[in-house]
């Protein structure tokens, strides 16, 4: 039986410099050691198990077309996610929207990291 999903990998051209985006979403360094295969790059979200492995290899840009319907790669949670953005964007991340755009399930952010990987920021209304 499944226990929990450890990792999701995300395929990067500069390991470095997509650690350096993800800290500014408010992702920590978990692993960074070098194994056998290339150098092992994880963050997560403070005190989560589940790991995005940052991989080098050729990033997953999607059509501009398919890109309206893809929901995001991955999907970050936040609890003030109209603070969050501000502060981000301050750090120079780039979102598609002005501000984060209201649903019916909450908020939604969404940017793209350097290699062109979808990112989806939400904040659930009954959070």
């Amino acid at each position: 039986m499944v226990k929990y999903t450890r990792y999701t990998t995300l395929f990067v051209s500069d390991q470095d410099r997509a650690l350096n985006f993800y800290k500014k979403l408010g992702l920590e360094k978990r692993d960074d050691v070098n194994g056998p295969f290339g150098r092992w790059l994880t963050v997560a979200s403070p005190g989560d198990r589940h790991e995005i492995l940052l991989w080098p290899g050729t990033p997953q840009k999607p059509e501009s077309a398919i890109k309206e319907f893809l929901p995001g790669l991955v999907f970050l949670e936040y609890d003030d996610l109209r603070k969050d953005v501000e502060r981000m964007r301050s750090e120079g991340v780039k979102f598609d929207d002005e501000v984060p755009v209201e649903y019916e399930f909450g908020l939604r952010a969404e940017t793209s990291d350097p290699d062109g990987n979808h990112i989806a920021l939400r904040q659930d209304r009954n959070k």
